[in-house]
């Protein structure tokens, strides 16, 4: 391998930050997409479009998400092979999961398209934003298959120790979706079905892109059409995705539970979840990136022998994590409502947006501690284990306490975003003992 995708040797603090900070500004964006699209809808189109793209793209993140993890699966196999010196290994890997992900992303984007106005009702969307919401979830359901094919390519690049290009990628859909937002909203008129065909537009052109780039890239492994079938990896990378897809899947149920929960407080509080939900997509940047780096990072050391470098390395991720989280949750906490003129000049709606982000701001600072502790134990492929503590977490707090909040409110919405960082809190009591019994092992 190139020494610039090697984690097993070098400064952990370079070879890390080196990685991560092209990872951080696809992130970056990434959300952008969602929040140009509630911008621009909040600037030119209605009130009641803020909480349809809100509502509407909670649920359009929580499919994603369902398929992220065997994405993130493929990524730790990948480096677990790089890491081993079994770069053969990786043709077939790429092959079974492109068909995987093929049938996948159609059969989910049929269903997004036929159940769009129960899920609509079951996430309680306020009756003047309801067909609005049906409308998104549609539309970008029927781009959904462009949506899945971009994450997956993102993670076989992150997988070969490449994060620049997956940044090149999100950087082309971002200014098409913009232009698209603009002229479909601001110019048309179409209000959220001009916000929701961008959207998918400018991911298929991402998509489309990224193919012919790496027709003409050389890269580290042979594909060939017989690896294009349903094989053996995609048995390996199904074992360690479904716990992790099943975690992350119950994991935004929960904050879709919450927001159905935030809506029955009426059209202001639903738009101002959805904006203050455009904002914490942005403070968490730093932790997720933190374990999109994390679980190559630890998977090459893993395959390679290296476990002390490997716990070096979560550590690192920690304190990367802190410093910037300790900003971002100081900023939320006090200057929510500033943030939130960014998206609309509804007083209402900023001042819910505000009253949520109050009670949200711990979570930038604890979240660092719990990622870098799920990214290590990915790459052990101790996935498991990282869906047990998401399910008590989902489960055993984080609902459970939005729900008591939301009906005895606490500051307005200020209660129902402490659920967050309450939450991520006993997730990381959970990660130490389970560590600490790793290291005892």
């Amino acid at each position: 391998m190139d020494d610039k995708v090697d984690f097993t040797k070098g400064s952990i603090i370079g070879k890390m930050t080196k990685f991560m900070l092209p990872i951080l500004g696809a992130l970056i964006l990434q959300s952008m997409y969602g929040a140009v699209d509630l911008l621009i809808v909040g600037r030119f189109g209605t009130t009641s479009g803020i909480s349809g793209v809100g509502t509407g793209s909670g649920v359009m993140n929580l499919v994603t998400i369902m398929t992220s993890g065997f994405t993130t699966a493929i990524t730790v196999l990948m480096g677990t092979y790089i890491g081993a010196n079994e770069e053969k290994r990786l043709g077939k890997l790429i092959g079974n999961s492109v068909a995987f992900f093929a049938v996948v992303s159609v059969a989910l984007s049929v269903l997004l398209f036929l159940f769009a106005k129960p899920l609509a009702i079951l996430m309680q969307a306020p009756e003047d934003a309801l067909d609005l919401t049906v409308d998104y979830i549609r539309i970008c359901g029927l781009g959904f298959t462009f949506i899945c094919f971009y994450n997956f390519i993102s993670a076989v690049f992150r997988g070969l120790g490449d994060s620049k290009t997956p940044l090149l990628f999100v950087g082309i859909a971002c200014i098409i979706n913009i232009i698209g937002d603009y002229v479909l909203v601001a110019k048309l008129g179409l209000n959220v079905k001009g916000a929701a065909i961008a959207t998918v537009f400018a991911q298929a052109v991402s998509v489309l892109f990224s193919v012919v780039f790496i027709r003409r890239r050389t890269l580290p492994f042979k594909l060939t059409r017989h690896d294009i079938s349903f094989g053996i990896e995609i048995a390996k990378f199904v074992k360690i995705g479904v716990p992790l897809a099943l975690q992350d899947t119950l994991t935004n149920l929960s904050f879709l539970a919450l927001n159905a929960f935030v809506n029955r407080l009426g059209l202001d509080a639903s738009c101002g979840y959805g904006v203050a939900n455009r904002i914490t997509s942005f403070v968490l940047l730093i932790p997720i990136a933190l374990i999109q780096s994390m679980a190559p990072f630890v998977s090459q050391n893993v395959g390679a022998g290296k476990e002390k470098r490997a716990r070096q390395g979560m550590l690192t991720g920690m304190m990367l994590g802190l410093g910037i989280g300790i900003f971002a949750g100081l900023f939320s906490f006090f200057r929510g409502d500033l943030l939130a003129t960014i998206f609309t000049e509804d007083k209402a709606v900023i001042t819910c947006a505000a009253e949520y982000l109050q009670g949200f701001a711990a979570e930038a600072i604890v979240t660092a501690f719990l990622f870098s502790f799920l990214g290590y134990f990915n790459g052990h492929r101790k996935s498991l284990f990282v869906m047990i503590q998401g399910l008590i977490q989902t489960f055993a707090v984080r609902l459970p306490l939005s729900y008591i909040m939301s009906i005895y409110t606490f500051r307005g919405l200020t209660g129902i975003g402490l659920a967050a960082p309450a939450a991520t809190t006993v997730g990381i009591v959970m990660c130490f003992c389970y560590y600490m019994r790793l290291q005892k092992k």
